[in-house]
């Protein structure tokens, strides 16, 4: 038997039918954790203790049939399980099958099933039919298949860091469709926005009903058409009764050229995108900056789009927060216009044109986000491996990446617009509820940290 670097069998080897014999038996065990209650939940729809039980005997049988006894080549044909005890998250399941019966006519061997807990108290008995394998097979030890569970705990930590502010006076501009009213209702009642509703009273009235709510007494200001919606809600900030703007059921552009064509929105700063991502198998959420507004940023926008950026990330608690400028490759390249900017970028920041991060580039999307990768092509950075935040070349670029994450990796992503006098929310029309409530969020939070600075003793 050849053996791995790790101490275990390199092959498995199963048993066929023949050399089976009564009595045989084989063991695993598995201590439960808070993923193995997620996924029961998810994938048998019976939630708790009692669901987590039922998937994680019938996993560790499945394992064992396929891996041990018999091992390769066997397949489960019937089972008949009863699960005497729940289990709970931090238990360990011990699970062993023992074989009583052969049937040589169809290769069917029948296993009595016995499952305890760390107590030796029973949790499962029953038992198990297998068709055996016939043939000696020999298969090389594979990694296991890795699962990941997206709980969206981090939007729960961001609305919970939210629950101390006061709402945040909101202009919500044109929300005639049912994601976007029901958005700026529950948003209200999360206690994120105090939302002024801008559009139609009877097609935003029609809209709630079909999301199930009710518009009941919020303030709502009529507006005919997405553009003349977008003007009153732009008036309504200037004019200091909204501190945010929120995007409803309209095109981004006439939201942004009703912001822009307003100099008294206006800042020094080019205005700019930023999605905060949730993604899985990422220990923390990243910014991907900007994938909606700018279309081919030159070097003094991008710079801009990185100060907005950091901004953002000392918004939400991060203090240094590092930065890093994508292209193609992770060396600067002449022909490759996006590496000289990032080079231009990253000095900089060291020279002081920017602040309050640190920033490093050119960089591949996956040495900025993989420190395997980056130690593979020896990249020495501080930012290599451990970005915060990802600035990418151009909106093409960004935006198919955003959808890339988004639909093919189950990312989440909330969404905002900085640069301008206020935030402005900003959300696909394919987002989620869970996802527009993360967004008001990061109004909520950027709009305190503003006034924090205003109102400490370095800006006084």
């Amino acid at each position: 038997m050849r053996i791995a670097s790790d101490g275990l069998p390199a092959t498995i080897e199963n048993r066929t039918f023949d050399e089976l014999a009564i009595g045989d038996s084989a063991t695993i065990s598995r201590t439960l954790s808070a993923d193995d209650l997620a996924l029961a939940d998810a994938l048998r729809g019976e939630p708790g203790p009692a669901g987590l039980a039922a998937i994680c005997s019938t996993a560790l049988i499945d394992a064992l049939l396929t891996t041990r006894l018999p091992g390769p080549g066997a397949t489960l044909r019937r089972h008949d399980l009863h699960v005497v005890r729940p289990l709970h998250v931090g238990d360990t399941l011990v699970v062993t099958l023992t074989l009583r019966a052969k049937d040589a006519a169809d290769q069917r061997a029948v296993f009595a099933a016995h499952g305890v807990d760390q107590r030796g108290a029973i949790v499962l008995e029953g038992t198990v039919e297998a068709q055996a394998p016939i043939e000696r097979i020999v298969l090389l030890r594979e990694e296991p298949p890795r699962i990941d569970i997206q709980r969206h705990q981090r939007w729960d930590a961001l609305l919970e860091s939210c629950r101390a502010l006061p709402p945040l006076p909101t202009a919500v501009v044109f929300p005639c469709d049912r994601l976007s009213i029901a958005a700026a209702i529950d948003a209200a009642a999360a206690g994120l926005i105090a939302p002024l509703l801008i559009g139609p009273r009877d097609v935003i009235a029609r809209a709630a009903r079909d999301a199930g709510r009710e518009i009941g007494d919020l303030p709502l200001l009529e507006a005919a058409d997405p553009a003349g919606a977008a003007a009153a809600g732009v008036a309504e900030v200037v004019a200091g009764r909204s501190a945010a703007l929120m995007k409803g059921a309209l095109h981004t552009d006439v939201l942004l050229h009703a912001i822009v064509t307003e100099p008294a929105l206006r800042t020094q700063r080019r205005i700019s995108h930023c999605y905060l991502f949730d993604a899985p198998g990422r220990p923390e959420p990243f910014i991907l900056t900007d994938c909606v507004v700018a279309i081919a940023p030159t070097l003094a926008e991008k710079a801009d789009i990185v100060r907005n950026a950091i901004d953002l990330a000392h918004a939400l608690g991060i203090a240094t927060p590092r930065v890093a400028i994508l292209s193609a490759v992770e060396t600067v390249n002449p022909k490759i216009a996006s590496t000289l900017d990032a080079a231009a970028l990253a000095k900089m920041a060291d020279r002081g044109q920017i602040t309050g991060a640190l920033v490093d580039g050119p960089f591949g999307f996956d040495n900025a986000i993989s420190a395997e990768a980056a130690g593979i092509k020896h990249i020495a950075s501080p930012v290599a491996g451990r970005a915060d935040v990802l600035v990418v070349p151009d909106l093409e670029a960004g935006n198919m990446l955003a959808k890339d994450l988004e639909f093919l990796s189950h990312a989440d992503a909330a969404g905002i617009v900085l640069g301008a006098r206020v935030p402005v929310v900003l959300t696909s029309r394919a987002d989620t509820l869970r996802m527009r409530l993360a967004s008001c969020a990061l109004a909520v939070r950027v709009t305190a940290a503003v006034r924090a600075a205003a109102t400490s003793p370095r800006a006084t």
